[in-house]
C-alpha cells in the first residue's frame, strides 16, 4: 500500500519548511512497502550544526500548522543527525558530513521517490548564490 495522502502532505509541508531554510539536496522516499512504522522518510542536509538546528526548528513549526506533532525526536544536542519522527513520516536532517558518510539514499535507493515541489527541488542551486 502506498503512502498516505496525509503522509504526502506532511512530507511536503515539511520539505518546504526545509527548502526555507536553505537545507541542501532534499528528499522524499516513499517507504511504506518496506516499514511497518511509517510511510515516507525525508532527507535533508545542512553544512553545519546551527543550520541542522534552524531546518528542524522550522520543519516543527510548519508541521504543527498541520496540526502534526512529532512523537519522538533524536540527536537535537548533537546538531549532526537529528531524526524526528511524525508516524507518518520521519525527518532526517542531517551534518552534510554525516550525509556522505550513511548516505541514506544508498539504503533506500530501491523504494520510490515523492515528487516534491519545484521549489524544493532547486533548493541551495536557487538560493542567489554569487550574488
Amino acid at each position: 500500500m502506498p503512502a498516505t495522502d496525509r503522509a504526502r502532505h506532511l512530507a511536503i509541508a515539511a520539505a518546504e519548511a526545509a527548502a526555507d531554510k536553505l537545507a541542501d539536496d532534499i528528499i522524499a522516499f516513499d517507504v511504506s512497502e518496506q516499514l511497518v512504522i511509517t510511510d515516507i522518510f525525508v532527507v535533508c542536509s545542512a553544512p553545519n550544526d546551527r543550520q541542522v538546528r534552524a531546518i528542524v526548528d522550522a520543519i516543527e513549526e510548519r508541521l504543527r500548522e498541520s496540526q502534526a506533532k512529532p512523537v519522538r525526536r533524536e540527536g537535537e544536542s548533537e546538531g549532526r543527525w537529528v531524526l524526528i519522527d511524525y508516524v507518518d513520516i520521519v525527518v532526517h536532517v542531517q551534518h552534510a558530513e554525516e550525509r556522505v558518510y550513511y548516505a541514506l539514499e544508498r539504503l533506500w535507493k530501491d523504494c520510490p521517490t515523492i515528487a516534491l515541489p519545484e521549489s524544493v527541488r532547486i533548493g541551495r542551486q536557487g538560493s542567489g548564490a554569487g550574488e
